[in-house]
């Protein structure tokens, strides 16, 4: 034995679980009496939040919630979303956030699978999930503890607003219970923190399960990459039912800032609370940042201060990076997957980025980039062989990933854990090239290759050229079948409302731009399918290019 091992062992005073749940207790003792929390009118302090979280935990563990039980909840981005990030992993039990925007039968289906033992969720689901309860325990014979939240923000239109599908009230249950008099964490940081279901961009949601260590490295690599400093004021215009909200709910709890809650994401609500809070940090899919852009200038006459935003889901394309630029917000793009707790890599600025033009500014800030400080690797392989690509921008292989930052595995699926992890990385499914300067730039999902009389075509890369029409808003492309080349790209596309754009401009535009056989043979004009995070669905893109349904 090492005489560095002699006698030095680890003890409570010197190795502690790494939980992102310290960060509540940290906040609330040194920054107790700043606020926390900020919803319409409700308003609370870093120490009331922590107690409003203690009290939720006694509740959950007079429940019977303890390490392994699964917590699912149906909630908007409010105070008691938030609370549930704190409350339910201090106990050592899981997260289950639900996309609050799928049908019954699915969150029934998410629920039997986490084998979820209670479910807090906000009234104004209560007709979807009166339906998903019922299928809960008519098809899979589970029945759930039901904690009722009656959010007084919500003005909404809803008959179902006083309807109760449980035996509690969350302001109840909370005022019935003395906090604990501490948030503990997990005894051990490999514990589960939470379950979260891939977005649906495929059709085959698997349960993610994610740990302790991750959450709180990646918690703090938000911090990292973003430079961000104590007491942010941050918007939740991301939904934290989305890959735990990227961990920020717990980054902001590690330098006491300010979540400032809403339920609609809407340009006008996005714009004030910006104006009115003094918001300086918000993270969005492409959508909610073309959203704004679109928005009159008079909407954004009261902010003045300086607004940074994170973009993921897409690469940025020209007209955004413009746009937010005009609007004097400052934009950073960052990649990842659930898999990987949400962003893992990041499009890191260089200051002589700022001195090239719009066009170069957007390619360089569209690359997926280089990985988390934290995350130990990030890297392009060839999924064959496991040997790294060329650093040369052109020979593709697949974007692996490998460190403290990568989930557990999928929950009860042992053959796709195994298949995700083969060879010592997790395999992400994302083709890639690794550039000279070792950014790496996708150029599209394995199955979104289109293959054109024995030719590839990156969908990705016929999209960025789409991009660069300024009519183009979003766009995307997918593979439809064609008796001569086997294959052939057609586009899919969202105009600037009120542009007069044809499809034979644009394709004549993307000839000035792409190998011939590389151009869509049709673009058409149709509204695009997403997930409520934003993402592109291709899957039904491809279903309705085949039947040939689409129509220009």
């Amino acid at each position: 034995m090492s005489m560095y091992d002699t006698d030095l062992n680890p003890t409570p005073a010197n190795h502690v679980p790494l939980s992102p749940v310290s960060f509540v207790e940290r906040s609330a003792e040194i920054f107790g009496d700043l606020p926390a929390v900020i919803h319409g009118q409700r308003r609370y302090t870093w120490a009331q939040t922590r107690e409003r979280s203690a009290r939720l935990a006694a509740a959950l563990q007079a429940l019977g919630v303890g390490r392994g039980s699964t917590v699912s909840v149906m909630l908007p981005n409010t105070p008691e979303m938030v609370e549930a990030h704190y409350a339910v992993p201090a106990l050592g039990a899981v997260l289950n956030t639900l996309n609050t925007r799928l049908d019954a039968a699915l969150l029934a289906w998410q629920m039997n699978h986490c084998e979820a033992a209670v479910l807090i969720t906000d009234t104004e689901f209560a007709p979807t999930m009166a339906k998903a309860l019922a299928a809960l325990r008519t098809e899979h014979g589970r029945d759930v503890v039901v904690i009722d939240v009656a959010d007084t923000e919500f003005t909404g239109p809803n008959p179902h607003l006083d309807t109760r599908l449980g035996q509690h009230e969350y302001e109840a249950l909370l005022a019935a219970h003395s906090p604990l008099s501490h948030l503990p964490g997990p005894a051990n940081e490999w514990d589960a923190i939470a379950v979260s279901y891939t977005s649906g961009t495929t059709g085959d949601p698997k349960g993610v399960v994610t740990h302790h260590r991750g959450a709180y490295l990646n918690a703090v690599c938000n911090a990292a990459t973003w430079t961000m400093p104590h007491f942010p004021r941050y918007l939740w215009t991301l939904p934290m039912f989305h890959c735990n909200g990227w961990c920020f709910p717990w980054t902001i709890a590690m330098l006491g800032g300010v979540h400032v809650c809403l339920r609609r994401v809407e340009a006008k609500a996005i714009l004030d609370a910006m104006a009115e809070h003094g918001v300086d940090h918000y993270c969005a899919a492409p959508i909610v940042h073309n959203l704004l852009i679109a928005a009159p200038p008079e909407a954004r006459a009261g902010i003045r201060q300086k607004v940074r935003g994170m973009v993921a889901g897409a690469a940025p394309p020209a007209s955004m990076i413009e746009g937010m630029a005009n609007m004097g917000f400052d934009l950073t793009h960052t990649y990842g997957l659930t898999e990987v707790y949400g962003p893992a890599s990041v499009a890191v600025k260089r200051d002589n980025w700022a001195a090239q033009s719009v066009s170069e500014q957007a390619r360089l800030n569209g690359r997926q980039g280089v990985r988390y400080a934290l995350q130990e690797g990030m890297t392009v392989l060839d999924p064959e062989t496991m040997q790294p690509t060329p650093a040369d921008g052109q020979t593709m292989g697949e974007i692996m990933f490998r460190g403290n930052i990568v989930m557990k595995g999928y929950l009860k699926n042992p053959s796709a854990t195994v298949k995700a992890f083969e060879g010592g990385w997790f395999h992400t499914g994302d083709l890639a090239v690794m550039e000279p300067d070792r950014y790496v730039k996708i150029k599209d999902r394995s199955k979104d290759v289109i293959i054109s009389g024995g030719e590839n075509i990156s969908s990705i890369e016929v999209e960025d050229a789409l991009y660069r029409h300024p009519a183009v808003v979003s766009c995307a492309v997918v593979a439809r079948p064609d008796a001569k080349w086997g294959e052939s790209p057609v586009a899919y596309v969202e105009k600037k409302a009120g542009s007069t754009v044809t499809e034979a401009e644009l394709i004549a535009h993307c000839k000035t731009l792409l190998a011939g056989y590389k151009v869509p043979k049709d673009v058409l004009f149709e509204d695009i399918p997403k997930t409520s995070t934003g993402k592109i669905q291709k899957f039904v893109l491809r279903q309705r290019a085949k039947e040939g349904s689409g129509q220009g």
